[in-house]
């Protein structure tokens, strides 16, 4: 800070805001693939259904993956820690 100003990094503020929208996107991700086998064990959706939904969150992982390495990290990185609740999302896979 000089001067009563605040000297902003526009690269390190825009890795920051990518690493908060991926971490919402990736926390999603792993509700919808957890409720998709719940779904799937059940009997809840047909052999398409399953196939559909299982190719919909592998592309989804892959494409994560890419732009996690457009930014430079890694889905560990998305992995906010909560202090004494541990951290938001389960160990990556």
């Amino acid at each position: 800070m000089t001067g009563g100003r605040i000297e902003i990094d526009h690269d390190t503020v825009e890795r920051d805001l990518m690493k908060l929208v991926l971490t919402v996107i990736e926390l999603l991700r792993q509700l919808m693939e957890r409720q998709a086998l719940r779904r799937a064990d059940e009997g809840d959706l047909s052999p398409e259904q399953e196939e559909r939904v299982g190719l919909t969150l592998m592309l989804l992982g892959e494409r994560m993956e890419e732009l996690c390495s457009r930014y430079g990290l890694t889905l560990d990185d998305l992995n906010l820690d909560l202090g004494p609740l541990g951290s938001l999302l389960p160990e990556h896979r």
